[in-house]
């Protein structure tokens, strides 16, 4: 423990003194399903293309996966980002608590995948990832999440359409990006599947009134970049108490200015 709290702190002070003079956040949300094969899907390979310029290791966060599952994960991923933009990517699930640190402090660039939404937070919050990885954004680091991976870089985690298999300190996530996300919403043209998440959102949205909640759709990708939210591709619905309106792609969303 102490020789974690050693190399800590220093990353802790250095990533605090990186915001000083830091870029406003790039944060990427996606709805999920942003995979096609080996490489991210074509609707999402532009937008992901200009995140992540320059960047050449990626921190892939990969605990809301199964374990027997991240190494295929990793597999996949490090040829999607290699195809990308020639990035080196690397899983954390690949190190001990001291050296998943160390990449997350390393990393010009932060990947989270999907799964279950519970567990990914319950981790972040046990190592400590979570302070860390939120210096590393206000820093500047570009960050993209997609399904679970989005759910986190909300205020908190309130629509995740996931069930609660693991306890959580608290529903508060990264807050990295402004509002609460629903991602995999479906569709219009799904009326069945569409009215009744439109429902349940809506009945959400009464019990917490303050809140404004992001509908995504299955590789649907919203941005916060220079300080302000665009959809970048596919579809979005911004939900709030006073009703809900779909997103155009292009346009900035001013209710989500930081």
């Amino acid at each position: 423990m102490r020789f974690l709290l050693r190399f800590l702190l220093p990353c802790l002070f250095l990533s605090l003194a990186r915001v000083q003079a830091a870029p406003a956040p790039a944060v990427i949300i996606c709805g999920g399903s942003m995979m096609s094969g080996k490489h991210f899907s074509d609707d999402t390979l532009a937008v992901m293309r200009a995140h992540f310029a320059g960047c050449q290791r990626i921190a892939l966060v990969l605990h809301a996966s199964l374990p027997a599952e991240r190494d295929g994960m990793e597999a996949r991923l490090q040829k999607a980002f290699a195809h990308l933009i020639g990035a080196k990517a690397e899983s954390l699930h690949r190190h001990d608590a001291a050296g998943q640190l160390a990449l997350l402090a390393d990393a010009d660039g932060i990947f989270v995948g999907g799964g279950e939404t519970f567990v990914l937070l319950g981790e972040l919050y046990r190592t400590g990832q979570l302070e860390l990885i939120r210096a590393r954004v206000a820093a500047g680091v570009p960050y993209a999440g997609s399904s679970a991976g989005a759910n986190v870089a909300g205020l908190l985690i309130g629509t995740t359409n996931d069930f609660p298999v693991a306890d959580v300190p608290s529903r508060r996530s990264l807050g990295i990006f402004p509002a609460v996300i629903n991602p995999h919403h479906p569709l219009p043209e799904a009326k069945g599947d569409f009215d009744g998440r439109v429902a349940k959102i809506v009945n959400y949205l009464q019990f917490n009134p303050a809140e404004t909640v992001l509908g995504l759709g299955n590789a649907s990708i919203a941005r916060l970049h220079d300080g302000r939210v665009t959809l970048e591709t596919g579809q979005g619905w911004l939900y709030r108490v006073s009703g809900v309106r779909p997103l155009v792609i292009g346009a900035a969303v001013p209710e989500l200015s930081p």
